[in-house]
């Protein structure tokens, strides 16, 4: 009996100033193996006891509100991606669900309408398309009527700082101001929208100090994940812009060469940062199905 593999990329969500609604592929993965029907699903994994083995499972849950006559199988399901570090394990996990829903019920849905199921089930857009699409995507909804393309991105690499300490999202959230004055939202509209001209028309110099300018929620949550600010100090000290907070947080991520990060990890060593330093490619393809015959 043929298998059926399933790859989806974590993400780097909220870049720069596109909250909600601009983020990245990162070379992370969730892989799923679609393996025999079973009488009841079962989920083998290695990643915890807090994730259900059984159709309580967020992928499990997802497939079955898409799809809810899909027959039982076992999943077996091996993860890269950090859980609750703001680079898209829950996202991942969603993106699994509408994957396993599409090929178990023979759906053929188009990656639109896959999309706008991962916006109806509660994901959010500047992690679900990117996810869904691969490299940087910038993604607006109306409702559930969600309308993604995707950005190119140079041949660059990126350096994620991962702090030992979750931030749930519930938290980061409750940091945000409930209101921006007008000027001040005008403003970082238009830095957001410079960034997606810059990134559209190759101008990656430019890009990179849109990606540092944010005005919607960077302040608030810097409070929260005091490295943003130094790993950016000590990025400029070696002239490298491209530095932002990933998600809600509170993983920390910067763009450069390999050349250039290889020095950045190496100086934000001497800093003892508690947290991990990892330099990882960026994902160009997105999500992945592989049906092994």
């Amino acid at each position: 009996m043929g298998k059926t593999i399933i790859r989806v990329p974590a993400t780097a969500a909220n870049l720069g100033p596109g909250i909600d609604s601009i983020g990245a592929a990162l070379h992370l993965y969730l892989t799923v193996i679609i393996e025999e029907k079973t009488e009841k699903w079962r989920v083998n994994h290695a990643l915890g006891t807090e994730i259900p083995r059984d159709e309580h499972n967020l992928m499990v849950e997802t497939a079955l509100k898409i799809k809810p006559d899909l027959p039982a199988h076992q999943l077996t399901v091996m993860s890269d991606i950090p859980v609750s570090r703001g680079l898209g394990s829950s996202t991942s996990a969603i993106i699994a669900g509408i994957k396993i829903a599409n090929d178990l019920g023979e759906m053929d849905m188009t990656i639109p309408q896959q999309l706008n199921w991962a916006v109806k089930l509660g994901g959010t857009l500047d992690n679900v398309a990117p996810a869904l699409m691969g490299q940087a995507t910038v993604a607006t909804a109306d409702g559930d009527d969600a309308h993604a393309i995707k950005l190119p991105l140079p041949d660059l690499r990126v350096l994620v700082f991962i702090p030992g300490q979750k931030l749930l999202s519930r938290k980061s959230r409750e940091a945000l101001p409930k209101e921006l004055p007008l000027q001040t939202a005008v403003h970082a509209s238009s830095v957001a929208n410079v960034l997606v001209a810059a990134l559209l028309t190759g101008d990656w110099p430019l890009a990179s100090q849109m990606i540092e300018r944010d005005e919607f929620h960077e302040q608030a949550r810097s409070q929260l994940v005091p490295e943003l600010n130094q790993i950016r100090a000590a990025a400029h000290e070696l002239d490298i812009t491209g530095t932002y907070l990933s998600g809600a947080g509170p993983t920390v991520v910067t763009f450069g060469t390999s050349a250039q990060l290889t020095l950045l990890r190496a100086k934000l060593a001497k800093l003892d940062l508690a947290g991990s330093i990892r330099i990882i490619d960026l994902d160009q393809d997105g999500a992945t199905v592989l049906t092994d015959a």
